[in-house]
């Protein structure tokens, strides 16, 4: 029988369970409980806990920031607090207001050109100031007229903001291009002008740099997670770059082969690879300035049939990491869960969190999310990875190098145990080794958080029994029961473009049959993809992904942690029927995500079969 947590009788400020409460409830009752949001009392406090976790977030590090400024333009580096702050991956403030209302009726200049599609105001030559109680204040070049504004507001409301008149601003001219220059940085708008440039002249250096940093620049504008670059000397065989949106790869450029080769040997040089060679594989990063911040590039070269070679780029940017509240905003449970473990009194209170799930999952965002919500300030977080993908201010990052003398995930992980650690970070679970040295870490009084490639959090634990060695698979069981704390299978589902999703009842668009697997009236209005699109999802009717969590978070005590300890032994799927285990299934969260209107109920079913 499945279990989930029932808001009026689960405690999440001291996270106790009291003696009296079953927390096994029947599926028509999780159907009323399944992640609606508190409302009266239970929404001020849950607001009051984000806007305190928040307002501490940006308090623990202020004092440290201020002086590393001092140091900093002593050395001829100008950067602001915020600046700063957001480098150390100190949360957002948070005010009573914006929590409640959220982004769609406050938002700053950043985060407006995030959301709106350049191709609604750059034309307009503006500068983007930020929104407040209805009110979109711009700083144009030019004075609009009433089309352009009436076209900017439509674009805007139909993108999710609550913007009811638009307010111009009057800056000096040389001060706004400066700005614009500095700030808007928006080299995908000339990305195909500067290709065409460069194919007539592929002997011109310059604008093959100009076309790579604006192919940077485009992707990043366009949420781009990684850029394929495939180059094949056969001339009948098509050269593309492919961008990786909302998972799916796209093919945006075509260029010739030899023109592809330029392209990549420059990547490789600047990543420092040997690009004379196209048969081993190598790795490499590089680093740019974009819209005022640094975005590191992490490359991987590989050969290609018969001479041809295949770069991928991951695009790094600090900017697009998720904050823990709102990574876990449709998961409020869970993230208070995670909250306390992540935050004990006293030190030695040790214990382990399994981040698990496939591939291109978001395992990494969240395990980043996780650290930079512990307060580095008081507590020494120490990660070891392969590779280091984000360099985190007030922690310690180990990179693992195989096949060299103590460079193994288990050679570190035994080493950092004399670092006085708090949190020990691993960047996967791979053998069987690494498995048994994390879990003496987690024995010892350290805190370790890590991941694993499983498909659902019941698996999760198989995964990590099967890494165990067999001769003392009992004993690291037992130490697995005793320490694991919760287990979090997650998956990235895409979201509907809420600027042109059809909307409409469930019953006109899914037969009886999917109507009952879904668990939802007929009446129910849900909204489906269109499959046209719009301006504001580039014609996919897709616009992002959220996280779509199985969980299991284990509250029992140390006197009762044998209960789980037998079920790990005997049979793994009877573990949720263990009191104070509580279940966060992968359907719930999709019934919610549909009756919510962000995810189309037939993707929804093929999500329930994967």
């Amino acid at each position: 029988m499945d279990k989930i947590n029932d808001s009026e009788k689960f405690n999440r400020d001291d996270l106790s369970l009291p003696e009296d409460v079953d927390v096994r409830v029947s599926s028509e009752r999780r159907q009323d409980t399944l992640h609606v949001p508190p409302d009266g009392v239970e929404r001020r406090q849950w607001t009051d806990r984000r806007r305190l976790r928040s307002r501490e977030g940006r308090e623990r590090y202020l004092d440290m920031v201020q002086r590393e400024r001092v140091i900093l333009m002593e050395q001829g580096v100008t950067r602001s607090l915020d600046q700063l702050m957001d480098m150390a991956g100190a949360p957002s403030a948070i005010d009573e207001e914006t929590e409640i209302v959220g982004i769609r009726d406050y938002a700053n200049g950043d985060q407006l050109r995030s959301l709106l599609p350049v191709q609604s105001w750059l034309p307009l030559s503006i500068h983007l100031i930020g929104l407040h109680d209805g009110i979109l204040k711009i700083a144009p070049l030019n004075e609009l007229n009433e089309r352009q504004i009436e076209a900017l507001v439509s674009t805007a409301n139909r993108s999710g903001l609550m913007v009811e008149r638009i307010e111009a601003e009057i800056w000096d001219r040389g001060e706004l291009l400066q700005t614009m220059r500095a700030v808007h940085d928006l080299s995908a708008d000339r990305c195909e002008k500067t290709l065409a440039l460069w194919l007539n002249d592929t002997d011109n250096g310059l604008l093959l740099n100009q076309f790579m940093r604006d192919m940077l620049a485009e992707a990043l504008q366009m949420r781009v997670s990684d850029i394929h670059i495939l180059q094949d000397n056969n001339i009948s065989n098509p050269n593309w770059i492919r961008y990786r949106i909302d998972g799916d790869l796209v093919p945006v450029h075509l260029l010739p082969s030899e023109s592809m080769a330029r392209l990549t040997t420059l990547i490789k040089r600047d990543s420092a690879m040997n690009f004379g060679d196209r048969v081993t594989p190598k790795d490499g990063r590089f680093s740019f300035t974009w819209q005022g911040r640094v975005i590191d590039v992490r490359v991987a070269a590989g050969p290609h049939a018969q001479d041809g070679e295949k770069i991928t780029l991951r695009l790094l940017d600090r900017a697009s990491l998720k904050g823990f509240d709102e990574l876990f905003k449709r998961h409020e449970d869970v993230g208070n869960y995670l909250a306390q473990s992540l935050s004990p009194e006293i030190k030695g209170g040790g214990g382990l969190v399994m981040l698990s799930g496939p591939t291109g999952s978001g395992k990494t965002t969240t395990l980043y999310a996780c650290i930079q919500y512990i307060d580095r300030r008081r507590r020494h977080v120490l990660t070891i990875e392969d590779p280091i993908e984000y360099e985190l201010r007030y922690a310690t990052q180990w990179q693992v190098r195989p096949g060299m003398r103590g460079g193994e995930f288990s050679d570190l992980i035994r080493a950092a145990m004399r670092h006085d650690p708090d949190y020990i970070v691993i960047g996967e679970l791979r053998d069987s080794d690494t498995v048994e040295t994390a879990l003496k870490a987690a024995e010892s009084g350290h805190t370790v958080i890590s991941t694993v490639h499983a498909d659902t959090a019941l698996q999760t634990f198989e995964r990590l029994k099967s890494l165990m060695p067999s001769e003392r698979e009992r004993a690291s069981t037992f130490t697995l029961a005793q320490q694991v704390r919760a287990i979090i299978n997650q998956r990235l589902v895409k979201t509907l473009c809420q600027g042109c999703a059809h909307q409409g009842r469930a019953g006109d668009a899914l037969n009886e049959d999917e109507i009952y697997q879904l668990g939802i009236e007929s009446t129910e209005i849900i909204r489906r993809r269109n499959t046209s699109g719009c301006d504001l999802c580039n014609r996919t009717g897709i616009s992002g992904r959220t996280l779509l969590l199985d969980a299991l978070l284990i509250t029992l005590g140390p006197a009762d942690r044998d209960k789980v300890y037998r079920a790990l032994m005997q049979n793994v799927n009877s573990i949720v029927e263990e009191e104070g285990v509580i279940v966060h299934t992968r359907r719930n969260g999709l019934i919610d995500l549909v009756t919510n209107g962000l995810v189309d109920p037939k993707s929804a079913l093929n999500y329930l079969e994967s």
